[in-house]
């Protein structure tokens, strides 16, 4: 049998991997370094100093900042905790039901999002909430936010349920448990990595967001990154680096233990 060949020993690999990797994190690294500079410039370095995250939660706008953080964290705990809990029906439904008419055509809808430009839902979005009369403001956001979660936390929540064979359950009905006692008892903690997972990317795809928001927020509402983009209009502050810093950092640990929690199921597995 031939041996699969070693990526790593093709001409250019690592030139073009190196690159890469360029072109993706020095950027992030660039606005990190600097977000601990002491001048007011945001080009010239002018030493060490905390000077900018202090202003964030204590300056002149910390306020609104602060403020755009607790309705960032609230839309998206609350669109995480509902796109789980769709995400989770979806996927037993697609799973554990068997074929049904209309299948294909069932995962082709949870899955559309994914493909659709994201200008493109943020437009349709905005049109068929003026369409119904929805007043803009937190429930729109909070509203579009649930529907374009659900395909994110879907797939980690389907890849681990496909990796659990239905033996479990038709022993638990075996000895007598209802269906619902099957899946709540036996299905549901097994599934329990795929959900936190499938809960903590939705999570960070929702506080992350800033196109449909910003289509959807109305007048007067602010989360996080529209903050960000209003204060960039502005002209480009330190302190706009230390908070894009600190986002950073949250959406790392986030995505950090999403992938902890899908390690951690397919180990118990």
């Amino acid at each position: 049998m031939a041996k699969k060949p070693d990526l790593r020993r093709f001409p250019g690999f690592y030139g073009i991997t190196l690159l890469c990797l360029f072109l993706l994190y020095a950027p992030l690294i660039i606005v990190a370094i600097y977000s601990f500079n002491d001048s007011q410039s945001i080009t010239i370095w002018g030493g060490a100093s905390l000077r900018w995250y202090e202003d964030v939660f204590w300056g002149l706008e910390a306020d609104k900042f602060k403020q755009a953080a607790v309705n960032s964290l609230t839309i998206a705990v609350t669109a995480a905790i509902a796109a789980t809990i769709i995400a989770t029906m979806a996927a037993t439904a697609m799973l554990r039901a068997g074929s049904f008419r209309g299948k294909g055509a069932s995962f082709a809808l949870i899955n559309l999002p994914l493909m659709v430009p994201e200008i493109v839902t943020a437009v349709a979005t905005l049109i068929f909430f003026s369409a119904i009369g929805f007043t803009t403001g937190i429930m729109t956001i909070l509203v579009a936010h649930i529907v374009f979660c659900i395909p994110f936390a879907y797939l980690p929540i389907a890849a681990r349920m496909e990796g659990i064979e239905d033996v479990y359950e038709q022993a638990a009905q075996d000895l007598y448990a209802t269906r619902w006692e099957a899946f709540r008892l036996v299905l549901l903690p097994l599934m329990m990595p795929g959900i936190i997972s499938g809960f903590l990317l939705a999570f960070i795809i929702s506080l992350d967001d800033f196109i449909i928001t910003n289509f959807v927020k109305g007048a007067g509402v602010e989360t996080l990154p529209t903050a960000i983009f209003g204060a960039v209009k502005q002209g480009i502050k330190p302190n706009i680096m230390a908070i894009s810093t600190l986002l950073l950092l949250v959406s790392i640990l986030f995505v950090t233990l999403s992938y902890f929690a899908g390690r951690m199921g397919q180990n118990r597995q």
